[in-house]
């Protein structure tokens, strides 16, 4: 809908496609702007309306104006300059900086004085007095060295272009002419972080839901706290997330010379792990599982194989040797992907390779692979790789438990009636004076739903399954 028309919807078109939302000026300063946007407005701190402080970078979104809503400026203190001109010289050291009488410059640190050509920020306007033509600005820190000499270019600048007071309120502060546009643009990627959202319910939402539907007087639950019913409802959602919501990531990497890659911070459990060829093609790679492990613990012993202490009784380490081998063994001396050099393979003999090719017996399907092994390293957190992975570009898909981050604790509508069910089930079984046949009845409704949320959720399409059956009459060979 191109305006929400009172149903769950409530952003425009313009607002879910484009992140922006528009508004026209009423000609007044101090003008109120309020975000409609489904996600909130975050700003950074200190002068966040300024690219040029750190602030800056930490808000989702820039404000622009426009006079005809076509072309967008955005509105930053470097473009509100108005330029003015230094009259004599004023010399280094002082706080007073004379210019031509300019109106656009008035006290109260509202603006600064740049050099036009350098850009050199002289400090903000206290206060300015005005002698035959002439302002004397009192500026907030003493001029420079070599001061400010007679007839230089300056720019008088807003040092703040708009404010956010309040949540999702923004206030301009400076006069805007009379049905201009001002646009408020979220960035990019938090505008991809809102595409596709409808299809959840925030956590938040579900426990209010829960608080009102299922908990009061005549029903099962008379009363529970709010703190309790969070605790349930996050555990709930950490246990979706591992066998039953959406909850794989993933990330694309390149594994560097030493072979190591660090564990995600959110990560819980790895799904896959993937080279990409030139195709972009992903090719499995699998772990070492039994073929090789690092150790948590590597002591240097004495003779007698007992671990050497130092000086604060804490046992020494070594560098690990069985890492040491496996960082530079060659994988194809595994996987027999070689047509000589028999020293050392123990894996089959090579010197029939060329002649016996796809006919060899006795090799080990788990190591007869070319894509290379992953091992995780539980004491350094890290992901290695054998060495023909060096350099290749990987995908690394994971799952973790959907408290990580806020935008984590989202709910699939698909799955948010089974989250009640577990919510219920939850209070009620650590709850005094309930009988168990209750108990027993709502961890049945729990399964249930829960199963029904897993069949939801596997997006299993009919046209894909007949794809997949057309193969069924072909003759294995």
């Amino acid at each position: 809908m191109p305006i929400p028309n009172g149903g769950l919807i409530t952003e425009t078109n313009r607002q879910y496609y484009a992140g922006s939302q528009q508004f026209t000026s009423d000609g007044n300063a101090n003008q109120t702007f309020t975000s409609t946007f489904n996600t909130d407005l975050v700003v950074g701190t200190g002068n966040y309306s300024d690219p040029a402080t750190n602030g800056y970078n930490l808000n989702n979104f820039k404000i622009f104006t426009s006079t005809n809503a076509s072309l967008w400026t955005e509105l930053t203190p470097a473009n509100t300059d108005v330029d003015a001109l230094s009259s004599g010289a004023s010399a280094a050291g002082q706080t007073n900086l004379t210019i031509v009488a300019n109106t656009a410059a008035t006290g109260g640190n509202v603006f600064a004085v740049v050099n036009k050509s350098t850009g050199f920020n002289y400090g903000t306007i206290v206060s300015k007095t005005n002698n035959l033509g002439v302002d004397t600005l009192v500026m907030s820190q003493n001029l420079p060295v070599g001061g400010v000499p007679n007839n230089t270019q300056l720019s008088i600048r807003r040092v703040t272009t708009w404010t956010m007071s309040s949540p999702n309120v923004i206030t301009i502060p400076q006069l805007l002419a009379l049905n201009s546009y001002v646009k408020i643009q979220l960035n990019e990627n938090t505008l991809d972080n809102v595409h596709g959202d409808y299809e959840y319910t925030r956590l938040d939402d579900v426990i209010n839901n829960f608080l009102i539907a299922y908990v009061g007087p005549g029903k099962l639950i008379s009363s529970v706290k709010r703190t309790d019913v969070i605790f349930h409802a996050r555990r709930g959602l950490q246990e979706f997330s591992y066998d039953t919501l959406k909850s794989v990531k993933s990330s694309e990497l390149t594994v560097p010379n030493s072979l190591s890659l660090t564990i995600p911070q959110d990560y819980v459990n790895y799904v896959k792990l993937s080279w990409v060829d030139e195709l972009g093609v992903l090719h499995t790679i699998y772990p070492t599982n039994n073929l090789n492990q690092s150790p948590y613990y590597t002591f240097s012993q004495d003779g007698d194989g007992n671990p050497i202490q130092d000086s604060n009784d804490s046992n020494t380490e070594v560098t690990s040797q069985i890492d040491a081998a496996w960082d530079k063994a060659n994988p194809r001396y595994i996987s027999g992907g070689f047509k000589n050099d028999l020293n050392n393979a123990n894996v089959l003999d090579r010197s029939v390779y060329s002649s016996a090719l796809g006919q060899r017996y006795g090799l080990e399907p788990q190591t007869s692979q070319k894509n290379g092994w992953f091992k995780i390293d539980q004491r350094t957190g890290t992901f290695n790789f054998t060495s023909n992975l060096a350099n290749k570009l990987i995908l690394l898909q994971y799952i973790s438990d959907g408290n990580a981050y806020d935008l984590d604790a989202r709910i699939p509508k698909l799955a948010e009636e089974a989250l009640y069910s577990y919510i219920t089930h939850a209070i009620l079984s650590v709850s005094s004076g309930v009988q168990e046949y209750i108990v027993r009845r709502f961890k049945q409704e729990k399964s249930a739903k829960l199963r029904n949320a897993k069949i939801r959720l596997s997006n299993l399409k009919l046209d894909q399954v007949i794809q997949v059956m057309r193969g069924k009459s072909k003759w294995i060979k």
